[in-house]
């Protein structure tokens, strides 16, 4: 299999999980925007999910585009992020339902938590088939943002318990920090032309 189709499985693939998302959201009984009131959580537990997807679809792009070659390890690596990312819709309408409690909110960070460790095997497994100086490898580093996420992660499940609005906040810090795309590949993109 090519990195291309590898690509465009996952790009399909995250697209109808957005799309399951979205199916999830019903609007407001009434025409005024003051009906919105009662459906503004969702909206907002929405908005963050689907910034955590795209996150995933952008550095996952980004990440293929270093990439010169994928084997059968690489596929099943991928294949588990595309897994947990698949249960975001799900962590997402149960905190839908159930408001800010303890139990969705730890929930929602425990798919979080286990995405990033699936993207970073992923990357690992992709780093065992580039040599130590390919473009890929100088473009990955130490991967400190990677590293911090899942230890915010860690922090914020059993936080849950304590205030599920310091989880939800650090899941949004969280976010904040991966929105711009992983400017490494970029930078390890042009320099190798």
């Amino acid at each position: 299999m090519t990195k291309g189709r590898l690509e465009a499985f996952s790009d399909g693939v995250i697209a109808i999980i957005i799309t399951i998302m979205v199916l999830e959201l019903r609007p407001p009984h009434g025409h005024e925007l003051a009906d919105l009131a009662p459906v503004l959580p969702k909206l907002l537990s929405y908005l963050l999910s689907f910034l955590y997807l795209a996150i995933y679809w952008n550095n996952h792009h980004h990440l293929l585009h270093a990439v010169e070659r994928v084997n059968g390890r690489v596929l099943w690596a991928n294949l588990h992020l595309l897994f947990w990312l698949s249960l975001v819709p799900f962590v997402t309408a149960w905190m839908d339902e159930a408001g800010a409690t303890p139990e969705p909110v730890a929930l929602y960070g425990v798919v979080l938590l286990f995405a990033s460790l699936a993207y970073f095997l992923l990357t690992r497994a992709l780093l065992g088939l580039h040599a130590p100086e390919s473009r890929l490898a100088v473009a990955l580093g130490a991967d400190w943002k990677g590293k911090a996420s899942s230890l915010a992660y860690l922090v914020a499940i059993p936080l849950a318990f304590v205030s599920c609005w310091l989880s939800l906040a650090i899941y949004g810090g969280v976010a904040v920090v991966w929105f711009v795309p992983d400017l490494r590949i970029e930078r390890a993109l042009e320099r190798h032309g």
